[in-house]
């Protein structure tokens, strides 16, 4: 009897002894919070993180407006990447940041649609999307919400400098993000979009849309910005470093980003 609840209490404490290795490496896990025109991006590069490091992190897409108001009320995420680097200087300014971060990428939107381009809005220039309003064939069109997105405002900027905003606004829907703009531009309940250019050269949305780039000087600079939360842990410094290093930038630029020069 003895002798069986000294093996019995042996393998417990073995397993706690497992288990109390194992936390560490689970617990710093970081919450990363990232713009959603890096969906496929940073989920590509965090893969390669894991790969190089043995390291991985948690990513969280979604609007950079939502993250910045989320962050400063106190949410755990300890890695910002946002889709508008004002954002990353506000929450700088007011203390809830390490610093005021690096500039990550510049980013481009696009006019998408469906692969066959059937309204036949597809024009970087956008004077076939004013060609089809014009003749009432434009049912509804998809943009981010201007109001938390940079993509949106990007995207409202766009059709400002083609003249269209004013005309248009009857047929916007509004994503929360970009990603989910893009969603809808693709569903078929609406004839296009307007979106990041990144989304569209993923492969699961470039084999089904048509798509052409939106000159850059139809809208400011998408300036994208990231920032480690004060405290950081290890492994999101780990992956801030990465994100800076030549395989990661190499990722964003096949994913249509500018990426700056270092320093």
């Amino acid at each position: 009897m003895f002798r069986a609840r000294c093996r019995w209490g042996w393998r417990v404490l073995a397993g706690l002894t497992v288990l109390l290795f194992c936390l560490p490496a689970q617990a710093d896990r970081p919450v990363i919070a990232a713009a959603s025109d890096l969906q496929f991006a940073l989920q590509e590069i965090a893969g390669q993180f894991q790969d190089d490091t043995g390291r991985t992190v948690r990513l969280n897409f979604g609007s950079s407006g939502n993250f910045r108001r989320q962050i400063a009320q106190g949410a755990p995420f300890e890695l910002y990447l946002s889709a508008d680097e004002s954002y990353v200087e506000a929450l700088h300014r007011e203390g809830h940041t390490e610093d005021a971060g690096v500039l990550y990428a510049i980013g481009r939107i696009v006019i998408l649609t469906g692969s066959d381009d059937g309204a036949g809005i597809v024009d970087g220039n956008l004077e076939h999307l004013r060609e089809r309003l014009e003749a009432g064939e434009i049912r509804r069109f998809a943009i981010a919400n201007p109001e938390h997105a940079p993509y949106g405002v990007a995207a409202m900027e766009a059709l400002r400098t083609a003249g269209l905003w004013e005309r248009i606004q009857p047929y916007l829907i509004f994503g929360e993000n970009v990603s989910q703009a893009a969603r809808y531009a693709l569903s078929g309940e609406t004839d296009g979009g307007i979106v990041a250019y990144s989304l569209a050269l993923a492969p699961r949305i470039h084999r089904r849309s048509s798509y052409a780039l939106i000159p850059e000087d139809f809208h400011n600079p998408l300036r994208q910005r990231m920032v480690l939360v004060r405290g950081a842990g290890e492994t999101a410094r780990a992956f801030y470093a990465y994100l800076q290093q030549d395989a990661a930038r190499g990722t964003l630029a096949a994913y249509g980003f500018l990426v700056p020069d270092e320093g």
